[in-house]
């Protein structure tokens, strides 16, 4: 996510402590925490896929493996308000 949008996020939660938002205000800040979430996840799946599990008997496996069929997709994960 870039440097800017983080910035207004943070513009937008200064604003929330001192008044209502706007509707466009609303939306922008959905938007905005939305890609946040979303940048969030892509960047722990990413880490976890580089993890590899070393078993007692020496066996290496990854942590994880791609996507199982239960997990949702980013635009799944979009569509459903954000909820993973």
């Amino acid at each position: 996510m870039e440097s800017w949008k983080l910035e207004r996020l943070s513009e937008l939660t200064a604003i929330s402590r001192t008044r209502e938002f706007t509707e466009s205000e609303k939306k922008e800040r959905e938007s905005l925490r939305m890609e946040y979430r979303m940048a969030v996840l892509g960047s722990l799946k990413a880490d976890l896929e580089q993890v590899t599990i070393k078993e007692q008997d020496g066996t290496l496996h990854k942590a994880v493996d791609g996507q199982s069929e239960d997990e949702k997709t980013s635009e799944e994960v979009l569509n459903d308000g954000g909820r993973i």
